[in-house]
């Protein structure tokens, strides 16, 4: 297989979505409902509002399963690309609507909050996707705020592998990249800026 030929699921997924099959949305909403659902409402804030793009996102794909271009990445990627322009435009027509009177600063505040949910999107998709052994230490490091000794004896490893684990699960961490603040930590894992 080449080295950019999407992976056979996506290819047949938006066959199947193209032939109009009920049961592959039911599919492709069983897989991407929960990434859809928690992007959205890191960036809007809002239960209801989440919801509603998690709608207006499978209508979208639903509707136009051909607009997915395989050779410009996944389709676990394009339906996320998707979930954040919907969730921006619903943002921006919020501050529109609310008639800002100080419209740099509310630009301002509208990056930044899409900076740092598009960051948290990919850091809690880092953490899911990692392997157990490094999830449990950094769990238990940062979360249960546990040292490298405590964690190594909780995990039942030496030290050393305590520590190689941490290591190897922040680096992970490391290409979420943050937000603005460089010193900004993964949500979950440590002081917040």
């Amino acid at each position: 297989m080449a080295k950019d030929a999407p992976p056979r699921w996506d290819r047949r997924m938006q066959q199947r979505l193209t032939r109009g099959e009920a049961a592959a949305l039911g599919e492709l909403y069983d897989r991407f409902a929960a990434l859809v659902h928690s992007q959205a409402h890191r960036m809007l804030d809002d239960e209801d509002a989440a919801d509603q793009v998690t709608r207006e996102v499978f209508g979208y794909v639903w509707e136009n399963p051909g607009v997915y271009d395989p050779r410009h990445g996944s389709m676990r990627s394009w339906v996320a690309r998707l979930t954040h322009r919907l969730s921006v435009q619903r943002l921006r027509r919020e501050q529109g609507e609310a008639g800002a009177p100080d419209a740099d600063g509310r630009a301002e505040e509208l990056e930044h909050r899409v900076l740092r949910a598009t960051a948290a999107a990919r850091a809690d998709y880092i953490v899911a996707s990692m392997p157990a052994p490094l999830r449990a230490a950094l769990e238990l490091a940062y979360v249960q705020r546990r040292d490298y000794r405590q964690t190594a004896a909780d995990l039942g490893v030496t030290g050393d592998e305590a520590r190689r684990r941490l290591r190897l699960g922040l680096q992970l961490l490391s290409t979420a990249n943050y937000g603005p603040s460089a010193d900004s930590a993964p949500p979950g894992y440590g002081p917040t800026p």
